[in-house]
């Protein structure tokens, strides 16, 4: 029987910022792609991991994207229901 549970997936992805009010990376073919995670919590321990390792740069900067939301835009209103 084929699984269908939605997918999350979470890409945690950074690099070095311009400035610290903008998400505008200084050099794209340096920014870190950590993964893709299956779920929220792994994600977020790679994210910590990789921010905790890179505390002395006050520029560098890691995020978790929630890739299923751009995949399915309407998905949180399903959730909702």
């Amino acid at each position: 029987m084929p699984d269908t549970a939605q997918q999350l997936l979470h890409l945690v992805i950074g690099g070095e910022l311009e400035d610290l009010e903008n998400v505008t990376f200084r050099d794209l073919d340096k920014v870190d792609i950590v993964g893709v995670y299956p779920s929220y919590a792994s994600a977020f321990a790679a994210w910590k991991a990789k921010a905790h390792q890179t505390v002395d740069n006050a520029h560098m900067r890691y995020f978790i994207v929630h890739l299923h939301r751009l995949l399915d835009p309407g998905q949180d209103a399903k959730l909702a229901r």
